[in-house]
Order: structure tokens, then sequence, then C-alpha cells
């Protein structure tokens, strides 16, 4: 049986940085949108370290486990810096600290 993605082990480290686009703050199993590639954005569940709630304008580090890694191989990297997205709407920002799942590790930017 296959896990939710509640279940699954994360995929990266982030330090997450919210831009204060949003009324209100969010929390632990946040469910944002994640711009990976240019063309290509997938849904992903935040977990934060050390606090339940951050807000519309903080910062906090954490894991994002996606809903289907395998869709998108060789996309992330240490440093790569992807949106956090409600719909088209950006409000915040995921800088990777560390790539969890080996499938997603791909080579950065020349």
């Amino acid at each position: 049986m296959e896990k939710t993605i509640f279940e699954q082990e994360p995929d990266v480290e982030a330090l997450f940085e919210f831009i204060g686009t949003r009324k209100h703050s969010v929390a632990n199993g946040y469910r944002p949108h994640h711009l990976l590639k240019d063309n290509y954005a997938t849904t992903g569940v935040h977990h934060y370290y050390d606090v339940q709630v951050v807000p519309p304008d903080g910062s906090a580090k954490g894991t994002i486990t996606f809903i289907s890694p395998k869709v998108y191989p060789n996309s992330l990297w240490v440093g790569k810096k992807i949106s956090i997205q409600e719909g088209e709407r950006i409000v915040g920002y995921a800088t990777i600290l560390k790539v969890l799942n080996p499938v997603l590790l791909g080579e950065s930017d020349p």
C-alpha cells in the first residue's frame, strides 16, 4: 500500500521566507504550490522546525514533502530558491538547504 503524503519522508530541508502577501499566518501542514521548474508547479506539505506558526512576513526552517517527486527528477539542489505560491500569487520563497530525496537531486545552474 502506497503511503499518503503525510506519511512520506520529507524531500528537502528549506529556509522559508514569507513576503507579507498573505493575510494570515501559516502552520505545520500548510500545502502551497512550489514552482520547481519554469513550467512545473507542484504541491508540497510544509513542516516547520521549532515553531508551529509562521507570520505572513516571517521566516522559518523546516521541510517540504512533495506530492509526486518522481515526476520532476533532477530539479533541485542546495541553494536553489523556489517560489511558494497560492495559485499564481507568490507568497514567499523556499531556499533549499538539503536535498533528502536523491530522485530530486540535480546540478546547479552554471
